[in-house]
């Protein structure tokens, strides 16, 4: 029985040193996503003319809602009979603006989120060709560590690689 118990003993002390070993041999980093994505350059400038886009629609819509009021204006004085008569007409006309408005909102929608994925690609692209290139085997996104050392952060480093790849 004793000869059992120390056979274990020793077949458990050999594995978690055998395993140690094999982890000890790992090379373990993390990166900041969210912190390349807000530095990175393309990101800004994407950015910058999505803002643009949204001010020129913000103009656009404001023309068009100037526009609605004074239709509604004109709708007020009617009479109930001049209403009737131009039901259709002003209803086409508000239909015509609620589908500009929406399809607006729906275009810049669309477009934020292709240049989100744009950007992800990029950073996951960067992240693999910097984790293959100093033959990292793990490299995690910091985000949803509870704690990492500073030693294991290559935000920058992969921050660098966009930037420098970058042509705008």
């Amino acid at each position: 029985m004793k000869k059992l118990v120390f056979i274990s003993l020793g077949l458990f002390l050999g594995l978690v040193f055998f395993t140690t070993g094999i982890f000890a041999a790992e090379k373990i980093a993390c990166v900041n996503v969210d912190s390349v994505a807000k530095d990175y350059t393309k990101a800004k400038d994407y950015t910058k003319v999505l803002q643009d886009k949204e001010s020129a629609y913000n103009t656009e819509i404001e023309k068009k809602t100037d526009e609605a009021k004074q239709l509604q204006d004109k709708w007020n004085l009617l009479s109930d009979k001049e209403k009737e008569a131009k039901r259709a007409e002003f209803e086409g006309k508000f239909k015509a603006f609620d589908d500009f408005v929406r399809q607006k909102q729906t275009d810049l929608r669309k477009e934020y989120i292709d240049k989100k994925i744009e950007i992800s690609k990029d950073i996951n692209e960067a992240v693999n060709q910097y984790a293959k290139k100093e033959g990292y085997t793990l490299v995690f996104n910091e985000v949803g560590l509870a704690y990492s050392a500073k030693s294991l952060d290559i935000t920058d480093k992969v921050l660098d690689i966009l930037n420098k790849s970058y042509k705008k």
